[in-house]
């Protein structure tokens, strides 16, 4: 049986990759199910009725208009499903089930609206499924841009299972998306779909398959973002706009450059080759279609040339192993200290 995808997204403040994300997906998509709209969580970073303060609805619509032959686009706001605040309770499992129950083909697949894949990718991706039907899960490793297109971030909390994804689904009649954080379906027998026949990050990795995350490239995405984590209750990142502000924008700390404070991280070159729908988007960028602050990038270019930066990542590379084990074994300790009490 062929797979039929059906695209799934939530989003906020997407500009501006609204209109690539969806072109990037729409040849391959059976369906793109867009949930659209803050949790109450991002309301500093949304309109007073729950929507998204860069015209990113708008845009959508203008995409269904003018983009949408096939009809595959499916628009889904809070107020669609009974919130007339235009708010979704919650923190993004609503979104998530919304887009799910909505799903109509064989496959479901979570994607973020500034989360690409090359085409030649996809197009593999589908070819694999449609062979082995027994699928019933794949994830992958992210590639996380960092301040522009040319440099990507590494670190501790990401080596540690955080660069990898799970990001598609065996879909059908009586699954379920059970939760958001991990994306997690469940099929008609309440299994997990991991648990089954799971495509790992190591084996699409092994295919030389990725997902492109460009979640920290512009000054305004990382500061919207870091108001949303300084709020949202399972974040735990109170001190975001201080990294947002003093990090991302003046490059202060070298060394906790992802949004994870807690652990070292770094940057380093991207000397791979961006989706084709990206290139498109930087053209736009430069001829002046599109009109975001870009980050200046001077800092970051002297910073990566300089061998006592190279020497510390080397460090830190040798030490994250021997830093996990530590720390596992003090929590470790830690339990049993407290259960003796």
């Amino acid at each position: 049986m062929e797979a039929k995808i059906s695209f799934g997204i939530i989003v906020l403040n997407g500009e501006p990759f609204t209109r690539y994300c969806i072109r990037a997906l729409y040849p391959h998509a059976h369906q793109i199910i867009v949930a659209e709209g803050a949790c109450f969580g991002a309301r500093n970073v949304a309109t007073p009725d729950g929507h998204s303060r860069d015209g990113t609805l708008q845009m959508l619509k203008e995409v269904k208009l003018k983009e949408d032959p096939d009809n595959k686009i499916i628009i889904v706001t809070a107020e669609d499903e009974g919130h007339a605040n235009g708010f979704w309770p919650g923190e993004k499992h609503e979104q998530s089930q919304a887009y799910a129950k909505r799903a109509t083909g064989n496959y479901l697949w979570q994607v973020d609206i500034d989360e690409f894949y090359k085409e030649e990718d996809i197009v593999e991706i589908k070819n694999i499924l449609t062979i082995n039907p027994q699928i019933t899960a794949v994830s992958f490793k992210q590639l996380q841009f960092w301040g522009g297109f040319d440099y990507i971030v590494d670190g501790w909390y990401l080596r540690r299972g955080a660069e990898e994804f799970h990001r598609l689904f065996k879909w059908g009649r009586g699954y379920t998306y059970s939760t958001h954080r991990p994306p997690t379906v469940l099929n008609e027998k309440g299994i997990d779909q991991r648990k089954i026949f799971w495509l790992g990050a190591k084996e699409m990795t092994r295919r030389g398959i990725h997902l492109y995350h460009y979640s920290f490239v512009f000054p305004k995405q990382v500061k919207e973002k870091a108001e949303y984590y300084k709020e949202a209750e399972w974040s735990k990142r109170k001190q975001a706009e201080w990294w947002a502000n003093n990090v991302f924008i003046k490059l202060e700390d070298p060394f906790r450059v992802f949004s994870v404070l807690t652990k070292v991280s770094w940057l380093q070159r991207f000397n791979g080759v961006h989706p084709a729908i990206i290139n498109a988007l930087i053209h736009d960028i430069k001829r002046g279609t599109l009109n975001n602050e870009i980050r200046h990038t001077d800092d970051i270019e002297l910073l990566l040339k300089s061998p006592t930066y190279k020497l510390k990542i080397l460090y830190y590379k040798l030490l994250n192993p021997i830093e996990f084990h530590l720390s596992r074994y003090y929590k470790s300790i830690k339990r049993k200290f407290k259960c003796l009490l």
